[in-house]
């Protein structure tokens, strides 16, 4: 028989009730390598509860998550290293310089002194920010503060990207440049990523779209299904009409 591909996320019938209100109520998703799924829906949708489950920050009450086929409920450690995340609060220490920063999360998994260096000045170069080695992480743009997040969540060369509400406050040309650097890197090393947002102009160049509502999934499928879906003209209309109370 034909060895079945692991699929880089695979989250299964996932619940999740705080003080007895439903937040998630059986959602499953999953990724394939190298494509980015955009998980659409308004504030209160439970984007933020379902990317708590899939990083371990809570326990769903039921449903599983698999990670390069590691279960997190019971391999968390293993899972998690092939996991990377940029959040949707700035994590950088400001004080301290970029390169600092970054070591910082090489140190953390582990990685030997050399090879950290080595692909911390080969993504900074990616993106252009080479320049910005030594510089305090205060010193720079919210767009170049961004991409420092991207480039340290994935120098431990994870298959799963996260990137939660991750444009939020950023202007125009900072949300495109972002959106471009994480589709190269799709291309580039086939990395699943997972795109959180409520701003529907993030969808149109994802493989696949996810909209919640209410704890609810609303649509699963291509981005042109949810048009057909909805028997509406544009992303806008089709969201909104997915997502009227």
């Amino acid at each position: 028989m034909p060895r079945t591909e692991t699929l880089p996320l695979q989250a299964l019938s996932l619940s999740k009730s705080y003080q007895g209100h439903p937040a998630l109520r059986e959602v499953s998703l999953s990724l394939r390598r190298g494509e980015r799924v955009a998980l659409l829906g308004p504030n209160g949708a439970g984007k933020s509860t379902l990317l708590q489950l899939l990083t371990g920050l809570f326990v769903p009450d039921s449903g599983e998550i698999q990670i390069m086929g590691h279960d997190l409920r019971h391999a968390a450690p293993r899972a998690l290293a092939h996991l990377g995340v940029v959040f949707q609060q700035p994590a950088l220490d400001l004080d301290l310089s970029v390169r600092a920063n970054l070591r910082f999360h090489t140190d953390l998994h582990g990685l030997p002194a050399r090879e950290a260096n080595a692909r911390i000045e080969e993504d900074l170069q990616r993106l252009g920010l080479l320049e910005h080695l030594n510089k305090a992480c205060r010193t720079l743009s919210g767009g170049n503060r961004r991409k420092i997040e991207l480039v340290r969540a994935l120098l431990h060369r994870p298959a799963v990207l996260l990137m939660d509400e991750a444009t939020v406050g950023l202007d125009p040309a900072s949300r495109v440049q972002l959106l471009q650097a994480v589709e190269a890197l799709q291309r580039e090393r086939g990395v699943a990523t997972l795109w959180a947002t409520h701003l529907v102009e993030e969808v149109e160049h994802a493989q696949r779209v996810v909209v919640l509502h209410k704890g609810q999934l609303r649509h699963e499928g291509p981005v042109a299904s949810l048009l057909t879906e909805t028997g509406q003209a544009t992303l806008q209309e089709a969201f909104l009409a997915l997502t009227r109370a």
